[in-house]
C-alpha cells in the first residue's frame, strides 16, 4: 500500500514549529512526517520558528507527543554532505548521533547524501573512498540499532547512476538503501523513471516534488537538488515523471511512504496532497481491476 507523508522543510519559510507541522498533518489526515535533525542549538528552533527537531530534545517524550497527534516519523534527515572534507569528521559524527536518537523516537530511517559539487582538492576516487569509509563506520552502528541508512540523490555523486550504484555497494547490508528523490534526479538532468527502473530493489523511501517550467529551463543540469518544489505536484514539467515513477514503484511492489516536498505557500502543498491522493487512488483502482481479471481468467 502506498501512503503519503511530507517533509517539514515545506514550512521553513513560514517559520512554523515542528508541533505546528504535527497539527497540520492531523488536520489533513497525514500520518507520516519527515524532518531535519539539528545537532546543536539554533535560536530560530529554540523560539519555535523552525520546523525541525534537535538532538537535545527528548526523543521518547517527543514520540509520545506525536502519538497524540496520530503522526509518526518515516525518516529523519541527517543529510550533511559526506563528500566534503568536513564529511569525514562533522558529517560522520552527525549521523552517528542521529541513529540512537532516531531509534528512541521510533524512526526507522536516517537520510544521508553528498555535496553539490566535486570536493576541491580531491579526485573522484578520493571522494568515493572517503565516503566508503564513512558509510562502513555508519553501518556498524546502524545495524546494531536496526536503522536503515538511506542514500539520497542530491549531490554531485549521488545523482550520477554509476557513482550511486557504487555507493549502494559500500556495505553488504540490508540496512543500506536508497531514498529516491524524483525531483532531484530530474533537476540534475537525469531521467527519474530510469533511476526507478534501475534501483527499484534498493528503494526504501521516496521524495516527490515537481519542478516548474522556468526553474527547469534555468537550472536543469546545473543543479543537483532542490529543497522543495516551487509548484504544486502535478502542475510542473516533472508531473509525468512523478506519475510514471509512482506507477512503476507500485508495480514493483513498493509498499511505503511517498513524502511530499513542496513549499507550503499559496495552497501548493494542499494541491500537491490532493493530486497525489488522486494518483494513488487511480493506481489502486487499476491494480484491483487487474487482480479481478486475473482471477476470472
Amino acid at each position: 500500500m502506498l501512503e503519503l507523508g511530507f517533509h517539514t522543510d515545506a514550512f521553513t519559510a513560514a517559520f512554523w514549529s515542528f508541533e505546528q507541522c504535527l497539527a497540520w498533518a492531523r488536520s489533513n489526515d497525514i500520518h507520516w512526517i519527515e524532518c531535519g535533525m539539528i545537532d546543536g542549538v539554533s535560536g530560530l528552533h529554540g523560539l519555535r520558528y523552525y520546523p525541525h527537531v534537535a538532538i537535545w530534545e527528548d526523543p521518547v517524550l517527543l514520540r509520545n507527543k506525536m502519538d497524540r497527534y496520530g503522526v509518526a516519523f518515516t525518516q529523519i534527515d541527517a543529510a550533511f554532505p559526506l563528500s566534503s572534507p568536513e564529511g569525514a569528521t562533522i558529517g560522520l559524527e552527525y549521523i552517528l548521533h542521529t541513529i540512537p536518537w532516531a531509534k528512541l523516537a521510533g524512526c526507522p530511517r536516517v537520510d544521508t547524501t553528498d555535496d553539490h559539487n566535486r570536493p576541491e582538492g580531491m579526485t573522484d576516487r578520493q571522494a568515493m573512498d572517503q565516503m566508503r569509509r564513512i558509510y562502513c563506520r555508519v553501518m556498524t552502528v546502524a545495524e546494531a540499532y536496526q536503522i536503515t541508512i538511506n542514500i539520497e540523490p542530491h549531490g554531485y555523486y549521488t545523482t550520477k547512476p554509476e557513482f550511486l550504484a557504487e555507493m549502494l555497494s559500500f556495505a553488504d547490508s540490508p540496512y543500506l538503501r536508497l531514498n529516491m528523490d524524483i525531483g532531484n534526479v530530474f533537476i540534475a538532468g537525469h531521467d527519474p523513471v530510469a533511476f526507478v527502473e534501475r534501483f527499484h530493489d534498493r528503494i526504501s523511501h521516496v521524495h516527490v516534488k515537481d519542478v516548474n517550467a522556468s526553474q527547469a529551463t534555468e537550472s536543469r543540469g546545473g543543479l543537483t537538488g532542490i529543497v522543495s518544489g516551487h509548484c504544486a505536484i502535478g502542475g510542473g514539467v516533472n508531473a509525468g515523471n512523478v506519475r510514471r515513477c509512482v506507477e512503476l514503484l507500485s508495480g514493483y511492489g513498493y509498499q511505503g511512504v511517498l513524502t511530499i516536498e513542496c513549499e507550503a505557500v499559496g495552497g501548493l502543498i494542499e494541491s500537491s496532497l490532493a493530486w497525489m491522493r488522486q494518483l494513488i487512488a487511480e493506481i489502486e483502482a487499476r491494480n484491483y481491476t487487474n487482480r479481478v481479471n486475473e482471477v476470472r481468467l
